[in-house]
This record gives structure tokens, sequence and C-alpha cells, in this order.
């Protein structure tokens, strides 16, 4: 089986690093970083066929979310860089280890053959949810501050299954929250179209 392509030559793991290192200064960061060095974090894609489904997909969607976070939603008096950083960076920690390279038959249009053609599928060893996986990883390693917990949990919006009375009040009492799920939003279906390396079938 042929492997899926690298799209694009931008070192999205180098940039995530950089901004990690240089914005996020809290016991438990090294710690956090050398765990999701052995993971497959910095290769793995950000979704099965949709956005950034390609190597690097999920570094490359959690740098995006952080550019837009700070672009459109950035507060001087009232936010911390740390915590669009910590917000951003890690929202998707719970897609490392998540996804597995697979094959499916496709036939090619145009010579009529059938071709073994490489494809991402899940592959969910803790089922834990999806914000919530995410909180439970970091604080494995790293403390998060309440607004960054809540922004993480609650950054699907209302993709999230259990979304209602308690994501409302998270929207409402933590403006961090609102500004990820937006920046989250915005990144997925705006910015990020055409960087799926899978064909949509």
């Amino acid at each position: 089986m042929s492997e899926i392509i690298q799209s694009g030559e931008h070192d999205y793991k180098a940039e995530y690093l950089e901004l990690f290192e240089k914005y996020v200064n809290r016991p438990g960061k090294d710690r956090l970083l050398d765990w999701m060095g052995k993971t497959d974090f910095f290769t793995a894609p950000a979704s099965t066929k949709y956005h950034c489904a390609c190597p690097q997909g999920l570094v490359m969607h959690s740098v995006s979310v952080f550019n837009v976070m700070m672009e459109k939603h950035f507060d001087e008096e009232t936010d911390s860089v740390e915590s669009f950083a910590v917000s951003a960076l890690l929202h998707d920690l719970c897609k490392a280890n998540f996804y597995k390279v697979s094959a499916r038959n496709v036939k090619n249009d145009e010579t009529g053959q059938w071709e073994k053609v490489p494809f991402y599928q899940i592959e969910d060893a803790f089922p834990y949810g999806h914000g919530e996986k995410s909180v439970f990883l970091v604080e494995r390693f790293m403390r998060l501050k309440i607004d960054e917990a809540m922004a993480i949990r609650w950054h699907m919006g209302g993709f999230e299954d259990a979304a209602g009375y308690s994501m409302s009040q998270a929207y409402e009492k933590f403006p961090l929250a609102v500004k990820l799920h937006l920046a989250d939003l915005e990144s997925t279906y705006l910015r990020e179209k055409h960087t799926s390396v899978i064909r949509n079938r």
C-alpha cells in the first residue's frame, strides 16, 4: 500500500514547537511535550477526510486556530497570550494516537482499474470523549486554568454530543471558550479548505 503523501513543504511541527516554547511557561510543559513526542501528534491528520486530512494536519490545524484567535479575538487588557496558546495548541490533543492509515479499493476513473488507495480511519483506544479527553490528557502533565479547561472542553460547540445547558453556561462565564470555538470554526471551514490529501468519498 502506498503511503499518504505529505502535502506542502512547510514544517508545521517546528512552527508549533516554536509557539509552544515561546508562549507556554508553566510547570509540566516539558513533560507534556515529551509525552506528545512519543505519540503521533506531530504527524497525525486533523480529520479522516475533511480539513487537514494529511501528515502534520493536526499541528497545522492547531497553529491555524492559535493564529485566528490572536488575529480576531485577542484583547490586550483582558486576555492572556499564554492561555490562548495553551487552549489553541492543545484543544485537539485527544486526536493523538487516534487515526490510523488503512487501504481500500477505489476504481480509477481514467483506467477503469481497481487500485488500493490509502485513507485515514479512526481507531480510538481511549474513548473518553473529545474536549474532555484533551483536558484529561493535558492535566496528566500540566495544570490548566479554569477558563482554559472550559475552552478546551467545549471547543466543539454544537458539534459536541453533550452540548446544551452546561455549554451555554461555560460560554456565558468564560469568554476564552467562545473565542476558541469561533477560531476553531473559522480555521476548519474557511481557512483549511483544500488541505486534505484524501479523496472525500
